[in-house]
């Protein structure tokens, strides 16, 4: 198979969650270590940090491999959804992997994966794991697909873990309490290995204290502990808990004294993320007269800060092209988003996308009027159409949505 015959099989061949959803799921790591035993265990020659949380891991994980890079170190990110190429998924120093390692890797473990029914998910963490360890990265960053006690990257043992906060997202698989979600993340709390918390609420500080003390792991409160951070060319409000959480991480990696990072180093590693790492969606702008911004954020508790960041712009009108998957609670979302604007309604391309004239209806019961379109970039271009030069446009409500823009 060539590369693109390749990622078709990878999408098409077995269930995948960010196309299909529930069924995609699986409810152990029985596969995952076949997997990683059947590669001859390349997580265990690698150094690692692991990074868990329903929002803000990836620009974490960004945070910290630009960081790291700024450090002089040869540096791995594992990260996921992509937004335009597969390969965006797995990094070092910011170059993507490449085609021919995809393709080759695919190839020769292929009758293993279709003997074994391996997950999408399951077989791309293989791959970032025989990747990294092949060209003997100093460090790697891995983020958590979904959850943390179940997910496949939940079979390292990182020098630190990570997790970034709890909000209600993928309910359906890890309950539809903060506690519940809280005890799912903090399943990559793993013994004596320090752990992270970028931010908590009173239902979920018990639920990380508890599994630390289980795990005789030592934990650190970035958001009461880190009270100085630095600028960053991710500008998003809600970027200041994760420069903390990454700053914190770095102070617990240099106690451990096995890697020696500097505040130059964190301060240009901050600054420098988009160069460094190449990640993209995170409030960035596309146009300057109307202004134009997209961001992925996607449930109710991102939504919220980007959608008040939105409030504290200067503009004429707002016009808002909005998709979403079809597994999104709209009784939960749809509220937060304001009324005083001009609504174009899309549906993502993947199966999962929702159907645009479910979402208008639903939307109007909140008061949210707008016309659907027959794809993202028609409501995107009649937004540009539309808008006057002092307007704001605003692209989200799913990743996907914003993938097909960019």
């Amino acid at each position: 198979m060539n590369y693109q015959e390749t990622i078709n099989w990878l999408f098409n061949q077995l269930p995948m969650y960010q196309l299909q959803g529930a069924s995609a799921y699986k409810k152990d790591l029985t596969n995952t270590h076949l997997l990683i035993d059947h590669l001859d265990n390349p997580q265990e020659k690698i150094k690692c940090i692991h990074v868990a949380g329903t929002n803000g891991k990836g620009s974490t994980s960004h945070m910290l491999a630009s960081i790291l890079q700024e450090a002089g170190y040869k540096v791995g990110l594992y990260t996921s959804p992509h937004l335009k190429d597969f390969r965006e998924r797995i990094k070092i120093n910011g170059m993507e992997i490449s085609e021919t390692f995809v393709t080759d890797f695919t190839n020769k473990h292929k009758a293993f994966f279709e003997t074994n029914d391996m997950s999408f998910f399951e077989m791309t963490v293989g791959l970032a794991f025989d990747y990294f360890a092949k060209e003997k990265v100093d460090i790697a960053v891995i983020e958590v697909g979904m959850g943390g006690r179940l997910d496949a990257t939940n079979v390292i043992t990182p020098l630190v873990s990570v997790i970034t906060n709890i909000g209600l997202d993928h309910t359906q698989f890890l309950g539809n309490t903060l506690e519940a979600v809280a005890f799912e993340k903090a399943g990559i709390i793993k013994p004596n290995i320090p752990v992270v918390i970028g931010e908590y609420t009173t239902e979920t500080k018990p639920v990380f204290l508890a599994k630390a003390k289980e795990c005789n792991s030592e934990i650190y409160f970035a958001s009461d502990s880190i009270t100085e951070t630095y600028p960053s060319d991710l500008i998003g409000d809600y970027q200041l808990h994760n420069k903390k959480t990454a700053i914190q991480t770095i102070a617990v990696l240099n106690a451990q004294k096995e890697f020696k990072v500097f505040q130059e180093d964190i301060k240009s590693g901050l600054l420098l993320v988009v160069k460094n790492t190449g990640l993209q969606g995170r409030w960035q702008q596309l146009g300057e007269s109307p202004k134009v911004i997209c961001d992925t954020a996607h449930n109710k508790n991102g939504l919220e800060i980007v959608l008040n960041q939105i409030q504290k712009e200067d503009f004429e009108a707002l016009h808002i092209v909005l998709g979403v998957v079809n597994d999104k609670d709209l009784d939960e979302i749809l509220p937060l988003f304001p009324k005083n604007a001009t609504y174009y309604f899309c549906k993502p391309n993947i199966p999962r996308g929702l159907d645009v004239a479910i979402l208008q209806q639903k939307a109007a019961t909140f008061d949210l009027k707008g016309e659907v379109y027959n794809s993202v970039s028609e409501a995107y271009q009649k937004a540009i159409e539309k808008a006057g030069k002092s307007d704001f446009i605003y692209i989200g409500g799913s990743t996907f949505v914003v993938a097909e823009i960019l």
